[in-house]
């Protein structure tokens, strides 16, 4: 069995497993753990904030010093799908479904790649949950993992699909959540009062704040594309009828930010806007964006192994948190083209030539 076929039936297997971030992975997580026997195990569970049981896992062969893999098992929700999601539908040499590209497939191939190694070779996998979400499982690694710390690894390959170009630093974000409240009543009566009216002045002073990132030049980075940061909002009425006032209306924001940006100001701005408007305001902050010289010994091997030279993207990864334990660069199979569509797709001549270059990039370090 070549690396191709034996990425593809576990890509597949993977697909076929629903792991919404809303829902357990531990289904996926005891599959992948069935593929990585002679390595040490590490189970770190925790509940999420909804009481949804979670598994990363961290996994290690050979000494110390090595590098790691990382992916994580959640994906988006399936928005949008027409077919079957988990089908792992595989036709013309393309895997189809949900989580085939971010990140299943990638992950696959780093489990063969790490699987195929001689055993002396070290090499650890770094593989979690909710990172489409909250990165938790990720900052469970970096806080509670042993094993990842006795591994003192020397840099984190990231293996997100980027079309195998070294990724050398992303932004990070700043999620705020804003709340108001009305009281819920037939709206014809005139005796309930809608949140959307309490919502409407907090959104009014984004406007503001969006416009200013994108076209103040003293808040773009010009290693980045685009160079303005996003700061994109998703506004939510929880399923109230367009005849009853809205007793709870939510605005959620995602401010993502380079390195290069000073995030103080912004912060600043929303949290004043929401004191000034009346709308109770809570946030959750990724860790520092990741974002190394393209001279450091990690972004270089991986310039070298893949012929590329090492770039910059918009989004962000578990490297905003994995950076806390060790160099990261992003660099696996795979492009983001179709990734959170209800076409996601993957190629899987692309995942099986992540299999030889994971492995050349793992034996000689850094």
């Amino acid at each position: 069995m070549t690396d191709t076929d034996a990425v593809a039936g576990l890509a597949a297997e993977l697909v076929r497993i629903d792991s919404r971030s809303s829902l357990s992975n531990i289904p996926v997580a005891d599959r992948l753990e069935a593929e990585l026997a002679g390595f040490a195990i590490e189970r770190l569970d925790y509940t999420d904030a909804r009481g949804v049981q979670k598994r990363v896992l961290v996994a290690h062969r050979g000494g110390p010093g090595g590098l790691a893999l990382s992916g994580h098992m959640d994906t988006v929700p399936d928005t949008g799908w027409t077919d079957d999601p988990w089908s792992g539908r595989i036709a013309d040499g393309v895997l189809h479904g949900l989580g085939s590209v971010d990140m299943k497939g990638p992950v696959a191939a780093a489990i063969i790649a790490a699987r195929g190694l001689p055993a002396d070779v070290p090499v650890t996998l770094l593989l979690t949950t909710d990172e489409e979400t909250t990165k938790e499982g990720a900052r469970a690694i970096v806080t509670r993992s042993v094993l990842a710390r006795e591994a003192k690894l020397a840099g984190i390959i990231v293996v997100e699909p980027t079309g195998l170009i070294p990724i050398r630093g992303h932004r990070s974000s700043i999620n705020f959540v804003a709340v108001a409240e009305g009281v819920q009543a037939h709206s014809s009566m005139g005796v309930g009062r809608n949140a959307n009216w309490a919502l409407i002045p907090f959104l009014a002073e984004m406007k503001p704040i969006h416009e200013m990132l994108r076209d103040d030049p003293a808040w773009h980075d010009a290693g980045y594309d685009p160079v303005f940061s996003d700061f994109n909002i998703v506004i939510e009425n929880h399923g109230a009828a367009v005849n009853v006032t809205v007793p709870l209306a939510t605005a959620r924001i995602k401010f993502r930010y380079s390195r290069g940006i000073d995030p103080t100001a912004i912060v600043e701005a929303v949290r004043a806007a929401a004191a000034r408007t009346g709308v109770t305001l809570t946030e959750a902050r990724e860790g520092t964006p990741p974002d190394l010289p393209a001279a450091h010994p990690l972004i270089q091997a991986a310039v070298k192994a893949t012929g590329h030279d090492a770039t910059t993207v918009p989004f962000g990864t578990d490297a905003s948190e994995l950076s806390a334990l060790a160099p990261c660069v992003i660099l696996g199979p795979g492009t983001t083209a179709t990734a959170h569509t209800p076409r996601e797709e993957v190629v899987l001549a692309e995942l099986g030539a992540a299999v030889p270059l994971f492995r050349q990039m793992l034996t000689t370090g850094v």
